[in-house]
């Protein structure tokens, strides 16, 4: 692996802590109010930091929205599932699942979503046939999902 490719995997990473912070902050908004409202507070501050690093990072450009008559339709929706995250986590992290249960499950969620948008090509990705390896490791992270939970008490 050259220098990128393991700059990647340590933002991938640091993406994941974040992701745990995020549910984790989240959830304790949402005892205070609702999941609803938590996911209202966290979507509103997470478009003012992102409309701030906007400006900032792009001081000297002279168009800050560039018109992209190639962008399907669909890829403005990433904040729909976004909102659900953070409603349906801000739930569960306050449950009997507890953040690490949420997590493990989240991640289950995300890789049978993924493979399943990678084999019937979903969003525009490249059709992807799925692998023996790929099944195993689906079911490795199952297995994994459910000893943390059972391990844990949770259920």
């Amino acid at each position: 692996m050259n220098k990128t490719q393991y700059f990647y995997l340590l933002l991938a990473l640091i993406s994941g802590g974040f992701l745990a912070a995020m549910i984790f902050f989240n959830s304790q908004l949402a005892l205070f109010y609702s999941p609803a409202e938590s996911s209202w507070f966290a979507h509103g501050i997470g478009g003012l930091t992102a409309l701030i690093l906007i400006f900032s990072l792009n001081r000297g450009n002279k168009q800050l929205f560039a018109k992209n008559d190639q962008t399907p339709w669909w890829a403005y929706l990433g904040g729909l599932p976004g909102a659900f995250t953070v409603l349906l986590s801000g739930i569960t992290v306050n449950s009997h699942l507890g953040l690490t249960g949420s997590l493990a499950l989240g991640l289950v969620g995300q890789i049978s979503f993924s493979y399943l948008c990678d084999y019937f090509g979903l969003f525009g990705l490249e059709q992807k046939k799925m692998a023996l390896r790929d099944l195993v490791s689906l079911c490795l992270i199952c297995g994994g999902s459910l000893m943390i939970i059972f391990s844990r008490g949770a259920i």
